[in-house]
C-alpha cells in the first residue's frame, strides 16, 4: 500500500469514526433517526444505521460498516452531484435518510415520513396548543425517489406502501 492509499484509508476511518460518534450522540435513545438536508429535489434513503434493538428497544448499536458506510456513500454522491454545475445546472439535491434498524415494520413506519408531504387532508384548525394558539404546519418537500433498503423484507414492506 502506497503512502497516498494509507492516508486515504486513515482519513476514511477517521471520518467513519467521527460520523458514528456524532450519530450515536445525536440519536441516543430517541426514536427519530434521520438525516435531512435541503434541496430543490429530495432523494430518500433507507439504511440500517443501527442494529435491531433488544430488550424492548427498537434500535440497537450503530452499524458502522454496512449501515453508516451506505449513508456516507449517499451523502458523498449527493455532494459530488451538487458541486458539479454541469450535472444538474441550477438544481440542488437534498436528502431525507431514515434508519430502518433492520426491522421491516419499523422501516414501514419510518417511510410514512416520505409520503406525509403528499397528504393534504390534515386540518390544523382541529388542533390547538395548550396556550390556545393554533399549531403551525411545516410541509416538507416530497421525496422524488428512495435509495435502499438494504434488506429485501424491508424493501418489500416499504414497496407495499406505494401500491
Amino acid at each position: 500500500m502506497g503512502r497516498r492509499d494509507a492516508c486515504e484509508t486513515a482519513l476514511r476511518m477517521l471520518t467513519l469514526c467521527v460520523l458514528t460518534r456524532a450519530l450515536d450522540a445525536y440519536f441516543g435513545d430517541t426514536k427519530a433517526e434521520f438525516i435531512k438536508l435541503p434541496g430543490d429535489i429530495i432523494v430518500g434513503g433507507l439504511f440500517p444505521m443501527h442494529e435491531k434493538g433488544t430488550g424492548g428497544r427498537i434500535c440497537g448499536a450503530i452499524k458502522e460498516h454496512k449501515g453508516i458506510q451506505r449513508v456516507e456513500a449517499m451523502l458523498y454522491a449527493i455532494d459530488k452531484i451538487n458541486s458539479d454545475p454541469r450535472i444538474l445546472p441550477n438544481i440542488t439535491l437534498g436528502v431525507h435518510i431514515l434508519d430502518t434498524c433492520l426491522r421491516d415494520t419499523y422501516a414501514l413506519e419510518q417511510s410514512l415520513e416520505f409520503i406525509m408531504p403528499h397528504m393534504r387532508t390534515l386540518d390544523a384548525s382541529r388542533y390547538q396548543c395548550a396556550s390556545g394558539v393554533l399549531p403551525g404546519l411545516t410541509r416538507s418537500k416530497p421525496v422524488a425517489g428512495v435509495i435502499g433498503a438494504a434488506a429485501s423484507p424491508v424493501s418489500i414492506m416499504v414497496l407495499k406502501l406505494n401500491q
